[in-house]
């Protein structure tokens, strides 16, 4: 499709918002029209790297430009809410970087906000849209592993000691959860299709009373465990495995990697080798916009009540830590 091109804006001109434009400028169905960024300059900078026509200094600006179909907020956490929630109120469809919202009840907030202005909502979980983590499920649809018992997924990176940095801020939703934890949380639920029944977790608190690290024990009915570990202060082995009645199925690197290897008993492993050229967001930039063309107001693969279930989960899991953004 290179016909009527789906024409994007972009709200932030940080690191997220440059990774996802250097791969939505690859495709041939998007036109990346305007960047705002309330930075002065920021998004005129932006704007000149990404060959963008229209930078704007102003967000209010920004959403009076009529040809901006759909947004990609990459603006900081704590921002997400109010920029999504003025987006749709200007009848503009959303793409919104994870996570989604501080917690379950600005995700609430917005839903309500989409379903009521019959605006497309979707959250930027791009790692579903990874070939390796598509083969995956494609494998575990077509049963080749039984029955899934159990999966481990480890995210983790040390950002180093800077107590002043984003990533170590209580108020601006530092610390492992909404960084890196979202992610192996995202991937169980996608996974097993449900929250955890029973949730057990442990995490260390910062001097800065961030969470640098945790661990959690996800139950499920009948017997069923997912294992799930991330940090911001710690460098983990990122990897996920799943394992089921008749096999396993690993992937390296989960959120980076371009690989997936099928392990069956008696077997050869199978090897799924992704040669993609791209970071991989425009995978999700893809999808939002199939689902602009086909009418719909939110993706399957990343339903909108999922999205809330999952801010839930991560809010049982600060609740256990005694974890508040303030």
């Amino acid at each position: 499709m290179t016909e009527n091109k789906v024409k994007w804006g972009i709200m932030g001109a940080g690191n997220i918002s440059r990774k996802f434009a250097s791969d939505l400028v690859h495709s041939e169905n998007a036109d990346l029209v305007a960047v705002a960024s309330r930075t002065e300059g920021k998004a005129a900078s932006f704007a000149s790297e990404f060959n963008i026509a229209r930078p704007y200094d102003s967000y209010d600006e920004f959403l009076q430009d009529e040809e901006i179909e759909i947004v990609y907020i990459g603006t900081l956490h704590t921002q997400h809410k109010e920029c999504a929630l003025n987006c749709l109120k200007a009848g503009k469809a959303v793409l919104c970087e994870k996570p989604f919202t501080m917690d379950a009840a600005e995700a609430e907030e917005l839903i309500q906000a989409a379903r009521e202005n019959n605006t497309f909502l979707m959250e930027a979980m791009w790692t579903r849209y990874l070939p390796a983590i598509v083969q995956a499920k494609n494998w575990l649809e077509e049963g080749k592993i039984g029955e899934v018992r159990m999966l481990t997924a480890n995210f983790g990176f040390d950002v180093g000691w800077s107590p002043n940095s984003r990533l170590l801020d209580k108020k601006l939703g530092g610390g492992a959860m909404l960084d890196a934890g979202i992610y192996p949380i995202s991937f169980a639920s996608f996974i097993f299709g449900q929250q955890p029944t029973e949730i057990k977790s442990s995490a260390h608190l910062g001097e800065t009373g961030v969470d640098e690290h945790f661990s959690a024990l996800f139950e499920y009915p009948d017997g069923k465990t997912a294992m799930l570990n991330s940090g911001v202060r710690l460098n983990l082995a990122n990897d996920a495995i799943i394992y089921g009645t008749k096999g396993y199925i690993r992937l390296p690197n989960f959120l980076f990697g371009d690989g997936a290897y099928l392990h069956q008993a008696g077997s050869e492993v199978v090897e799924f080798q992704d040669d993609r050229k791209l970071q991989g967001y425009i995978f999700e930039a893809e999808e939002a916009m199939r689902c602009l063309r086909e009418g719909k107001l939110e993706s399957a693969i990343m339903p909108l009540d999922e999205t809330h279930d999952i801010m839930k989960t991560m809010d049982t899991l600060r609740k256990q830590w005694g974890l508040e953004y303030k």
